[in-house]
């Protein structure tokens, strides 16, 4: 049994037991803890202060708690803050994009929180600041702003904040050239809209009371809010559903989807009075996206067992399906990400052999050339493009050594002009690090890939300290991409390691299948075949490695610190996706509905309910020797709910053995992301390394 030696001896708060007793399929389960959700939490998400007082006075005895324990990390969180924001150029400018008469970006001003957009004349000059969020945000705890989109004519912004951490969006309209906001202020807004080709109206989604994205409405400018005319009502809940638009305006996309399930709805912009047109009716399975082509759509799809995705065309007004044409033929093994068109050409990022590339097609030859880099690890993203009418593209590149850079490429004459490299002020020499790419065999003999970041002089013989980072879900791959902050701990002597387990789509779409539902073990066994193999390969040792994930991959903190808690020195659970099982059984929660694809529903399915009973974080604590862990959570997050990691620290303190303890830090200003500034961030960041350092025994300033 371990003895705590790291941490201060310090009274844990003693959280008190109202058994709620579940019976489903004949099962029965029990759950002292439920009382922590609070039964308003709706109401709560929108205004923390109804909170119940009982919660709150718990909630708050967690926070002293983990301060009391890591206030002897309190120099050392300085000091990582300090670099951190050290590597920030604090009066960052993005690349101005061009739209007619006009450039547009985002900038931020020394010591500033939030970004500022401005706009310059198309081939530059003076900049014309349009939105400054540090004036938006000032005074108040929380603030974040959402989507940003100048009208067609360039006269009007259509822009969204929330100011809880909610993500309950307030949509608001400003007139560019007075810098006045008007009376049009839309609540409960999903956090974008999309202008109608005469720039005097927009569409946008409207959240109900569970947080789910059900209607898309049109708003006219001036007009009351009450009256803004229904467009579509969505009246499934396990369907996500939002609103984009066509660069060249003529097109409203109505997309609706869960995680393995699409169907697109269409709107001239021209005719806000129509009623959507169909694609293709949804059919369990299918996935296909629209992306705008002139006089046809491409269309990304997974369809006639495409299982890495084929692209197709079809004519605008005819896009079903009986009148696709396969323009790009599905080739197993390499999974297209994403399509981007142009009058000319068409752009498609996609990934082979684990690594990313971008492919150009040149519409009326058929002509194909790629964009690729020679490094072992790397990243590369589409930035997109306000104009449909050009030769130019713009794409970005990083390693987990070399900063992001920015391109424009121009697709005719494959000339790439290098925009912007990311400035690291405080200095950085790539020659100082060294990225590596490994493959650890798992548990069924799969090759799980690593990407690992370390400094040269780091000592490669089992002492080193290594932060471990996974996710493995939703299909969502973690690129080998630069991040300045990690660089504070390879400094100190810690191998970086993203283990890129499946539940992700780092090999292929079959990455991911194998990793979800009936298969979701997979990726837990995967990060624990990744953290034996450093150890294997001499990069480090059990005792020092660190395990950190959020969200779904706080859900894999749990799961592995239960099925191994002998292969971690200590675990980070951000945001952590605990209570599969009980969130999962609740479908008045925001996201419950459209996970059960990923899932599993074991309201209707006792197979599904013993599957996710069987692995559940939080189902699963057991009298087990657990490394220390550190839970992070936002009180108004509606995506994991803060009772989740709350109820878990609580099992987990009652339940372990040895006496490492359980910290639970929780924000209570803020949601999902956390805290919303770029600074406010950093000092969270600076908390979670400094835990990381304070368990391998290195937590010096």
């Amino acid at each position: 049994m371990t003895k705590n030696t790291i941490f201060a001896a310090a009274a844990a708060p003693k959280t008190e037991k109202h058994p709620v007793y579940d019976t489903r399929h004949g099962i029965t389960r029990v759950d002292e803890y439920a009382w922590l959700r609070a039964p308003n939490w709706q109401d709560v998400f929108k205004d923390p202060a109804v909170l119940d007082p009982a919660i709150r006075q718990h909630l708050e005895a967690e926070n002293a708690y983990q301060t009391e324990l890591m206030a002897d990390t309190s120099e050392l969180q300085k000091t990582l803050f300090q670099e951190m924001k050290g590597r920030i150029k604090e009066d960052d400018s993005s690349v101005p994009m061009r739209d007619g008469p006009f450039a547009y970006g985002s900038s931020f001003k020394k010591g500033g929180e939030q970004p500022r957009y401005f706009r310059t004349p198309r081939d530059g000059g003076a900049e014309e600041i349009i939105l400054d969020g540090d004036a938006e945000g000032e005074g108040k705890a929380y603030f974040r702003i959402g989507g940003v989109d100048h009208s067609g004519d360039h006269k009007r912004l259509l822009w969204a904040y929330d100011d809880k951490g909610s993500e309950f969006y307030t949509l608001t309209v400003r007139d560019i050239e007075s810098g006045s906001d008007l009376a049009d202020h839309i609540a409960d807004s999903g956090g974008s809209g999309v202008w109608n080709a005469s720039n005097d109206g927009f569409y946008y989604t409207r959240l109900d009371a569970n947080h789910r994205p059900s209607k898309i409405f049109f708003h006219t400018l001036g007009s009351d809010t009450a009256e803004d005319r229904l467009i579509y009502e969505e009246t499934d809940p396990g369907f996500f559903m939002n609103v984009g638009g066509s660069r060249r305006n003529d097109w409203i996309f109505i997309g609706i989807n869960d995680h393995e399930t699409s169907e697109y709805r269409l709107l001239r912009t021209d005719d806000p009075e129509g009623t959507p047109k169909i694609v293709v009716p949804r059919e369990p399975g299918l996935q296909y996206d629209l992306e705008e082509g002139g006089d046809v759509f491409f269309i990304l799809t997974n369809a006639d067992g495409a299982k890495d995705f084929k692209i197709v065309t079809a004519p605008v007004d005819a896009p079903g399906r009986e009148n696709w044409k396969e323009l790009v033929a599905h080739e197993p093994g390499r999974l297209i990400l994403s399509v981007l068109g142009f009058k000319d050409f068409m752009v498609r990022l996609e990934r082979k052999d684990g690594l990313p590339r971008i492919v150009i097609h040149e519409r009326a030859t058929g002509e194909e050339h790629l964009i690729s880099f020679e490094e072992e690890a790397f990243s590369l993203g589409l930035s997109g493009s306000y104009e449909y009418d050009t030769d130019m593209m713009r794409f970005s590149y990083s390693s987990m050594t070399t900063p992001g850079q920015l391109f424009d490429y121009n697709m005719r004459t494959r000339e790439r002009t290098l925009l912007k490299t990311q400035e690291v002020p405080s200095g950085h020499d790539p020659e100082n690090y060294v990225t590596r790419r490994l493959l650890a065999p798992a548990h069924d003999g799969e090759l799980v890939p690593i990407s690992l970041l370390y400094h040269k002089d780091t000592p490669l013989d089992g002492s080193a300290p290594c932060l471990l980072y996974g996710y493995g879900s939703y299909g969502i791959a973690i690129p080998a991409s630069f991040n300045t902050n990690c660089l504070s701990l390879a400094d100190r002597g810690f191998v970086y390691a993203i283990a890129h387990i499946r539940g992700g789509k780092d090999k292929g779409y079959s990455w991911y299948d194998e990793g979800k539902r009936t298969k979701k073990t997979n990726t837990f066994h995967d990060f624990i075949s990744a953290a034996r193999h450093l150890v294997a390969e001499n990069y480090t040792s059990h005792d020092r490695i660190v395990a950190q994930g959020g969200s779904a991959g706080g859900m894999l903190m749990g799961a592995v610190a239960n099925m191994a808690p002998d292969a971690f020195g200590g675990i980070i659970a951000e945001v952590p996706f605990v209570d599969v099982l009980a969130t999962m059984l609740d479908e008045t929660l925001p996201l419950t509905p459209p996970e059960w694809p990923e899932w599993g529903n074991p309201i209707i399915s006792e197979e599904d309910y013993r599957t996710i009973a069987a692995y559940s974080p939080y189902d699963n604590v057991g009298a087990h020797d657990y490394p220390p862990i550190l839970a992070v959570a936002g009180l108004t997050d509606p995506r994991v709910t803060y009772w989740e990691p709350a109820k878990w620290a609580a099992r987990l303190r009652e339940r372990k053995s040895g006496d490492n303890p359980v910290l639970f830090k929780i924000n209570m200003d803020s949601g999902h992301a956390g805290a919303s500034g770029r600074f406010s961030r950093l000092e969270e960041i600076a908390f979670t390394y400094a835990f990381a350092l304070k368990v391998v025994g290195k937590a010096t300033a």
